[in-house]
C-alpha cells in the first residue's frame, strides 16, 4: 500500500490539565471562558518572583487517575508508581485514558503493530530525593562534607532513583503496561515535543510499520528547579493581581507566560483499521512538519522556524492559506515570542492572516511544557466536533506587532481543518494539520 493510500486518523483522547482530566471538563471550561490559572500553591511563593500558576490539582497520582483498568493492569501500574515522577505519572495516565477512550481491546490487536511515540521535557529530581543522603554527610557543625557523599550519602538514595526521571520512561511504561511491541520513540524537545510525537507516529503508520500508535506528551514548569530556570531565563508573568488575567497571548499588555503542568495523549491509527473496528474518529492528520533555525552563537530564530514549518505544512498537504479554517497558536504570552509567531503567520498566510481565526489555549492554562501542544491539539479537535471555537482569554487590546486575527468570542465557527503550532525558546518549531474526515 502506498503512502498516499494509508490515511491516518485520531480515535482516542486522554488528558491531564489545569482544566480537568476529561474532554468534557476541558471543553466546558473553554466554552465557558473559565481560566485554570490561580494562586501558586505547589511551591513556596514567598521564595519566587511568581505568584500564580496553572496547577492540575485534580491529578493526585493515585491509581483512580488512570481511568478504567483491568485488574492486572491496575496492579502493574500501582506498583510502578513508586518509580515515576509526577511528569511520568501524568504521561502514563493520559495514555491509559486515551486507550480507554479509543475502546482498544489489546487481546484482539496484534501487539507488534501498535507502537508508542512520546514528547517530554528534560526531567529533574526534586530536592527531597537528596535530603536523607545530605543529612548523612553533615558534620557536627551542620556543614556538608563532600568526601563522604560517595561512601555514605549516596547509599541513602533509592537504587531506582534515576528511573523516576529518565525522559524515555513515559513511553517505556506505556509500552510495558499494555504490551505494545511496535515502534517506540521518545522526543525530548520541550514545547515542540507534542507535534513531533504526532508527526513521528503519523509517518510510522503511513509507511506501514504500524497500524496504531499511542502519541503523548507530558511536562511541567511547576518544579523547584524548572521554575527557577524559567524565572531566570524566560519572560514569566509575576501575576500580581487577578491570577486569571495573567496569561494574555498577543494582547498589547501581555507581560510573560504563566507556568503550568499537564499532559495529553491521542490514539492514531490507519483509517481502514479504525473503520473495521467501528472506532470513533475525531479527525484525520494530513500533514506534519518540524524545523529549527538559529543564528550564529545559537541565538534562536523562532520567526524563521515557525514560518518554515507553516510553509512545509501547506506544501506537504497541498493546501492554500485560505483552505485552513483556524490556527491553534503557541501563544505563549511573552513580548518576544508572540510577536515573532504572529509575524511568521502573517508572512506565510499573507492576506488570509487578517481573517484566519487564531486561538491561544495557553490563555487558559499557561505553559505546560511538552504537554502544552497535545492539550492544545485536543482542544481544537473538540472545537471541530462542537463546530465552534473558544475565545482567547484576556485579549483586550490588539498589538500592532501581532498582525493576526485573534478569536476572543465564542461565536466563530471552527471550520473543518486546523493547524496546531508550537515552538521552543531554542528555535525548534513543529506543527500538524488535522481535518475532519471527508
Amino acid at each position: 500500500m502506498s503512502l498516499q493510500q494509508r490515511r491516518v486518523v485520531i480515535t482516542g483522547i486522554g488528558l491531564v490539565s489545569p482544566l480537568g482530566s476529561t474532554k468534557e471538563s476541558l471543553w466546558d471550561a473553554l466554552h465557558q471562558a473559565r481560566s485554570g490559572v490561580g494562586p501558586l500553591t505547589v511551591l513556596p511563593p514567598c521564595a519566587l518572583p511568581v505568584h500564580v500558576a496553572a496547577e492540575a490539582k485534580q491529578f493526585t497520582g493515585e491509581i483512580e487517575d488512570f481511568g478504567p483498568l483491568e485488574k492486572e493492569a491496575k496492579k502493574q501500574i500501582r506498583k510502578g508508581l513508586r518509580v515515576m515522577c509526577r511528569e511520568c505519572q501524568m504521561g502514563v495516565a493520559v495514555a491509559q485514558l486515551a486507550l480507554a477512550d479509543a475502546v482498544l481491546e489489546m487481546g484482539q490487536i496484534d501487539p507488534d503493530r501498535i507502537g508508542v511515540s512520546y514528547g517530554t521535557d528534560y526531567m529533574l529530581s526534586v530536592p527531597e530525593d537528596f535530603a536523607e543522603g545530605i543529612q548523612q554527610c553533615l558534620n557536627s557543625e551542620g556543614k556538608f562534607e563532600f568526601p563522604r557523599w560517595g561512601g555514605e550519602g549516596r547509599l541513602k538514595m533509592s537504587p531506582l532513583w534515576l528511573l523516576k526521571y529518565l525522559p524515555n520512561m513515559p513511553a517505556s511504561h506505556v509500552a510495558i503496561f499494555n504490551d505494545l511491541r511496535g515502534p517506540s520513540n521518545s522526543l525530548t524537545l520541550r514545547e515542540a515535543g507534542s507535534n513531533l510525537a504526532v508527526g513521528e507516529a503519523y509517518q510510522i503508520i503511513r509507511r506501514g510499520n504500524a497500524d496504531v500508535m499511542v502519541c503523548g506528551a507530558t511536562g511541567t514548569r511547576l518544579h523547584a528547579m524548572k521554575t527557577m530556570h524559567a524565572c531566570s531565563q524566560e519572560e514569566v508573568a509575576a501575576g500580581n493581581g487577578d491570577p486569571t488575567k495573567a496569561s494574555r497571548p498577543f494582547d498589547r499588555d501581555r507581560s510573560g507566560m504563566v507556568l503550568g503542568e499537564g499532559a495529553g495523549a491521542v490514539i492514531i491509527e490507519e483509517l481502514a483499521h479504525a473503520q473495521a473496528r467501528g472506532a470513533t474518529i475525531y479527525g484525520e492528520i494530513v500533514a506534519a512538519s518540524s524545523r529549527a533555525a538559529a543564528a550564529p552563537r545559537l541565538v534562536a530564530r523562532r520567526k524563521l522556524a515557525l514560518a518554515n514549518v507553516l510553509q512545509a505544512l501547506l506544501q506537504d498537504s497541498g493546501y492554500r492559506p485560505e483552505d485552513i479554517d483556524h490556527l491553534n497558536a503557541h501563544g505563549l504570552s511573552t513580548r518576544s515570542c508572540d510577536a515573532e509567531e504572529a509575524q511568521a503567520i502573517a508572512e506565510v498566510f499573507g492576506p488570509r492572516a487578517r481573517t484566519l481565526p487564531v486561538v491561544a489555549p495557553k490563555s487558559y492554562f499557561g505553559n505546560l511544557g511538552a504537554g502544552s501542544g497535545m492539550v492544545e491539539l485536543i482542544a481544537s479537535l473538540l472545537a471541530l466536533s462542537a463546530g465552534m471555537l473558544f475565545p482567547t482569554l484576556n485579549y483586550e487590546t490588539p498589538d500592532a506587532e501581532c498582525p493576526i486575527h485573534v478569536v476572543h468570542d465564542n461565536t466563530t465557527p471552527a471550520g473543518t481543518r486546523f493547524v496546531n503550532l508550537n515552538v521552543t525558546p531554542q528555535g525548534q518549531a513543529s506543527g500538524v494539520i488535522v481535518q475532519q474526515l471527508a
